[in-house]
């Protein structure tokens, strides 16, 4: 009777228990199998040479590519318009930031060849600290470099902290129906007192300083936080209005609502003094500052250092999942 492990009688074996020359042991079976296995391994571990040849392969092409991008733009070195773009909310972890911002700046004054710089806004708005820090530098730099003048000209909205850059520029453009203004300050919050009664949750809170929990969301609102709020808020908006009427001059019309935070179409801001014309880019580039060849001097993420970034995490990846094969 067979049990577990045993091997079956052959049926070519002989009477004497000899194998015939038509037997095959089981010793032959396992070589064969074992050879077998380590053939397809070497197969396996052949398919991702092949894969890590190709990926590397596509690598070195992509880094070619961009480097001929690179080398194809347009050559600082002829009398040309620059170009920096301001898009997006303007926050400091925003891509809109003054660093940022200003680095554009800075080269397009730094370069001789280089007739005059357009400020191509399309923002809401955002911070009044780097919208400040940017006004600031460009009306800096111009002094530096008085025969380089700057225009702003604004796509589809330039809006409250754009609009505090604009300001910085000899003039401002904008098209018939882009949306200007919103010369005020806001500062947002909510209030939860009511949702943790009715959820039976008691707020705990521990402070160092009577005003340390100011506007808290979990507490009643307090008169004298909304008024302290409300002079802070004031005394920004002033800054705002002060640096306006310092752009813009007399050629602002005597009206309370510009700086109501209101905000109009490039046609109405036109004779309110917001904006000097209807322009787009090209257009100041070629007729006003007669230099028809645009540069964008706007500093770019490193799309390099994020392929190869992604590329490193992937390879990674294959890596293990191959290592992870080859121990199944």
């Amino acid at each position: 009777m067979a049990t577990f492990g045993d091997f079956p009688p052959s049926s070519n074996n002989n009477s004497t228990g000899q194998s015939t020359p038509n037997s095959e042991p089981w010793e032959r079976k396992v070589l064969e199998d074992l050879a077998f296995a380590a053939l397809n391994e070497q197969r396996r571990s052949r398919r991702w040479g092949y894969v890590f040849k190709g990926l590397m392969f596509a690598y070195l092409v992509a880094i070619l590519l961009l480097m001929t991008s690179t080398s194809d733009l347009p050559a600082a070195k002829d009398t040309h318009t620059a170009l920096v773009e301001i898009n997006g909310v303007i926050a400091a972890d925003a891509e809109a930031n003054a660093d940022t911002i200003i680095t554009g700046i800075r080269d397009a004054f730094d370069n001789q060849n280089a007739q005059g710089l357009i400020l191509r806004l399309n923002t809401p708005g955002g911070s009044p600290v780097q919208a400040g820090i940017i006004n600031d530098e460009i009306k800096r730099l111009q002094e530096t470099r008085p025969d380089f003048p700057v225009y702003a000209v604004i796509q589809d909205v330039c809006a409250s902290g754009g609009y505090y850059i604009a300001v910085a520029a000899k003039e401002i453009y904008a098209d018939k129906a882009s949306i200007v203004g919103s010369i005020g300050v806001r500062m947002d919050s909510f209030g939860f007192t009511k949702t943790i009664e009715k959820l039976g949750i008691e707020r705990r809170s521990l402070t160092a300083g009577e005003n340390k929990a100011f506007l808290d969301p979990f507490l009643p609102i307090k008169d004298a936080d909304v008024k302290h709020a409300h002079d802070m808020l004031d005394n920004i908006h002033q800054q705002f209005i002060d640096v306006v009427i310092a752009g813009r001059g007399n050629r602002l019309v005597d009206d309370p609502k510009l700086f109501s935070g209101l905000f109009w179409s490039g046609e109405q801001a036109l004779p309110l003094g917001l904006i000097d014309g209807l322009a787009n880019s090209s257009t100041v580039a070629r007729d006003i500052i007669g230099a028809e060849d645009i540069i964008d001097y706007t500093p770019r993420p490193n799309y390099l250092d994020r392929f190869a970034g992604k590329l490193g995490a992937s390879i990674s990846q294959v890596i293990f999942q191959s290592s992870s094969m080859s121990m199944r």
